[in-house]
């Protein structure tokens, strides 16, 4: 075809696929999410796909709207800690009307409550030892650093997201917001200060990049709104993808991404301190060139 006496190239036909969102009357991620869905679309568009943006919320009791596109991904679905129940009634409504989403609606509900950290170590993935509490009181703090051998403790809910409510306390301190409902307590590992905390990104179950995290100077949390400071890594450090292929594994799901987060015990061994696989960051600002490969996995499954 030609214009002009110039060949013009057809356009290369684009397959939409929906991303979940956060709720719009939430303004508290109003001026973040859109720069996210703008990375995520430039990534996916190597692959010929065009991300549409749904808010997770407007899907909580019928999948109808959901139900036209070839895939969904739930990669900017912020905001479900705060409402644990409506995320669960969304999970089971996606996964009842047959919704195509990946990761699938079932590992969206298991990953949203940390308590899967329990059921990891119940198969022999190394996880740092943690009490789980109804609610965190004073006492259980106190008895926490005899029974945990710690001098410092790391205190977080169970279902949270973004150091949301976490707490560093020293023996003695007294406690302050601390959360009132079920939570975990473990001992805090002083190597996230020294060597940081190291994430192996996975896209259709093979590795795509590394990246160590570091907190600021006087911080805990690695998090970048925080401070934290993150490096691509050219390959994994020793023995750290042993631990997250054991803990692929352990989870045995149709994964179409992962991002496994460790951290060194005392003695130098890797503990796994989250499985991110509802919507994490891939850190492509560390590494553009996993977006790419992101792509090609999702474009694999369609």
């Amino acid at each position: 075809m030609s214009l002009y006496g110039r060949a013009v190239q057809p356009e290369r036909p684009v397959t939409e696929i929906a991303v979940l969102t956060p709720d719009p009357a939430d303004p508290s991620f109003a001026g973040q999410w859109p720069g996210v869905l703008e990375r995520l679309s430039e990534a996916l568009a190597t692959a010929g796909l065009a991300a549409r943006p749904n808010p997770w919320t407007a899907h909580v009791e019928d999948a109808s709207g959901l139900r036209g596109f070839p895939l969904v991904l739930p990669l900017i679905a912020w905001g479900y800690h705060r409402d644990h129940d409506r995320w669960l009634q969304a999970c089971a409504t996606w996964q009842a009307a047959g919704v195509r989403m990946l990761n699938p609606p079932s590992v969206l509900a298991w990953n949203s409550d940390k308590s899967y950290l329990g059921r990891l170590a119940e198969k022999g993935v190394a996880v740092p030892e943690t009490i789980w509490v109804e609610a965190v009181a004073q006492a259980d703090v106190d008895a926490a650093f005899d029974r945990l051998g710690a001098e410092t403790l790391i205190v977080k809910p169970r279902v949270s997201g973004g150091a949301w409510k976490t707490l560093r306390l020293s023996r003695g301190d007294r406690l302050a917001d601390a959360p009132d409902e079920p939570a975990m307590v473990q001992p805090y590992l002083p190597s996230i200060e020294s060597e940081g905390e190291t994430s192996l990104l996975f896209f259709g179950g093979a590795l795509s990049h590394v990246v160590n995290k570091r907190p600021a100077a006087g911080e805990f949390r690695i998090q970048t709104q925080f401070g934290g400071r993150y490096v691509a890594l050219a390959e994994p450090p020793p023995g750290a993808l042993e631990l997250a292929r054991a803990t692929l594994a352990a989870i045995d799901e149709d994964l179409l991404y992962a991002r496994i987060d460790m951290a060194q015990g005392p003695d130098g061994e890797w503990l796994l301190m989250e499985a991110e696989l509802i919507e994490p960051d891939f850190y492509l600002g560390s590494a553009p060139q996993g977006g790419a490969r992101f792509a090609q996995a999702v474009k694999a499954r369609l």
